[in-house]
């Protein structure tokens, strides 16, 4: 066993987040870490890198334990060398390596420092770090950053940053690492040499706690670790073993709490009951004992109205498997999601709104991609396909470009051949990775209200506040400035943003990032019934299985 963790409360100001939390970490055990947006997940693993000791409780862990982590923020090593950010945070290579270069100057006939020089270079070479180097530049080439070792970190895009950190991780020879999100912005190619590693024999001695909603991930991990109403649900097994329990474990709650709603009604009751009886009876004796039956019942009852209802969720595909009895009870009780406002007519004209052929794009005297063919009507779905840095971005910035001028393409964007035509009066919704930086400035109510008014559409506060309803914020998250929301609220204001116009076409560029499972489950129903055309990219296979639609292949 790594380690034990043992949470009995982690609050913010008056909010208790996560209570109660006992797991243990045993070796090389996978772990996929789940739960809704914002109900502790990251702040478990802050508590758990030991950079926040603000909780009661005990993590302990096994004595020399390793222990490493994605990190998300790289404030102040922008000038940075990739190559060296990955080396430096692999443990024991800087310290070691600072040894063996600045040793043999100092040194002279220092007995002492002699001996720390040759147990310095000892321990370098029993960890293999003579040739790690040149593993880490092989490593950038794996997951397409060839040429990429000697730039610096500040021209790096958050995704490749985020490959900088899954690399670090594979190199660390640690015992445990704490991943976060360790596919969100990947390409295929990517996210197959991050899986495969996971499954490789390199990997076997380290322990993973993954923060993930990819399914494909969660499919390749030996448990599953689910943070729900400030505890934890503990289930052996991958992605499918996971929805299998949580049938059940969902129905024995529902149970649980039905008990405890029919016990409620049932104690209001007797409430009355005991008061008439006291207040009817003439013998003292028999008034105290009703006085009696009627407190208890009391402080019973205001002990189970204080239960909160349980998170009650189960997939799609699950849900619909349910007896009748079941399926009632959980449509009484399902959590709440969010709802998307999305057109969804039974009848699909087929007007046409993109046409490409023999297109071929690129930068200066560059060619990104040749003799790409393209043809999108109301109704149709299509998928671009291809590696990061094989020109996806640019064509779908190129077509909007044709719609609307207010979505501006770079001067060097050069059109080598081919020709693109679109419907230049269509409705486009756009799902982007990154929010447009106008709205930063914003809290999320001035956010809402902006965007609304940038489209030329009528805004009121009722109206923002029933967006921010459907979309599972709370009242008090309105005042909160955008760039203070976690992940999984930016995709949802991404996709309020999308939705805005009621569009006839939606370019969605990795949709399911950030998201949480049963939000990922709700964007794939609705645009199962949207009746506009999608374009989009996903590395989801998930995802891209329940959408289908025509594959462009791109690079």
């Amino acid at each position: 066993m790594i380690g034990k963790v043992s949470i009995q409360e982690k609050s913010f100001g008056n909010k208790t987040l996560v209570k109660n939390i006992d797991f243990t970490i045993e070796d090389n055990q996978k772990i996929g870490v789940v739960g809704r947006n914002g109900v502790g997940k990251s702040t478990l693993f802050h508590i758990l890198a030991g950079e926040d000791k603000d909780f009661i409780g005990d993590i302990n862990f096994k004595k020399g334990i390793k222990i490493v982590s994605t990190s998300q923020e790289h404030h102040g090593l922008g000038d940075m060398k990739v190559v060296d950010y990955v080396l430096g945070g692999i443990p024991e290579y800087s310290r070691l390596n600072d040894l063996i270069e600045t040793l043999p100057d100092t040194m002279g006939d220092d007995v002492n420092k002699i001996e720390q020089y040759t147990d310095a270079l000892d321990k370098f070479n029993q960890l293999g770090f003579y040739n790690l180097k040149d593993l880490v530049v092989e490593e950038l080439k794996n997951f397409g950053l060839k040429g990429f070792s000697d730039r610096k970190l500040k021209t790096l895009s958050g995704g490749q940053r985020r490959m900088l950190e899954i690399i670090k991780i594979m190199h660390s020879q640690a015992h445990l690492a704490l991943i976060d999100e360790p596919t969100n912005h990947m390409d295929y190619i990517a996210k197959d040499q991050f899986i495969n590693w996971m499954k490789s024999e390199d990997s076997k001695k380290t322990a993973m706690l993954i923060i993930t909603h990819d399914r494909d991930v969660l499919l390749e991990v030996d448990r599953i670790i689910e943070l729900k109403d400030g505890f934890i649900n503990d289930y052996k097994g991958n992605y499918e073993d996971y929805l299998r329990q949580n049938v059940q474990v969902t129905s024995t709650g529902m149970n649980d709490f039905d008990q405890v709603k029919k016990r409620i009604t049932n104690l209001k009751q007797k409430v009355i009951d005991y008061r008439r009886l006291k207040e009817k009876s003439r013998n003292p004796g028999t008034i105290q004992k009703f006085k009696r039956l009627e407190n208890e019942s009391r402080k019973e009852l205001e002990k189970l109205e204080e239960v909160e209802k349980p998170t009650f969720w189960v997939d799609k595909s699950s849900a619909e498997k349910m007896n009748y009895k079941v399926a009632d009870q959980y449509q009484k009780y399902k959590s709440k999601n969010i709802k998307m406002n999305i057109k969804s007519d039974e009848t699909k004209n087929h007007k046409h709104l993109i046409s490409a052929s023999n297109l071929s794009l690129g930068y200066g005297e560059k060619i990104l991609f040749e003799d790409i063919n393209l043809s999108v009507s109301l109704g149709d779905i299509v998928e671009l396909r291809g590696p990061n840095g094989a020109g996806k971005s640019t064509l779908i910035k190129f077509i909007l470009n044709k719609i609307s001028d207010d979505y501006e393409i770079s001067d060097s964007l050069v059109e080598f051949d081919g020709n693109v035509t679109v419907d230049e009066g269509m409705r486009v919704g756009v799902y982007e990775q990154e929010i447009d930086e106008k709205y930063l400035k914003y809290n999320l109510r001035e956010a809402i209200e902006n965007l609304y008014l940038d489209k030329n559409m009528s805004i009121d506060e009722t109206k923002i506040r029933k967006l921010a309803s459907d979309y599972l914020f709370e009242v008090s998250d309105l005042d909160t400035p955008i760039s203070r929301l976690s992940g999984g609220q930016k995709a949802r204001f991404q996709i309020i943003s999308m939705l805005a116009n009621d569009p006839q076409l939606l370019i969605l560029d990795e949709p399911t990032n950030h998201l949480d499972l049963p939000s990922i489950e709700e964007l794939e129903t609705a645009l199962q019934k949207y009746s506009g055309a999608v374009l989009y990219v996903s590395h989801d296979n998930y995802f891209r299985k329940v959408i289908g639609g025509n594959t462009i292949n791109i690079g």
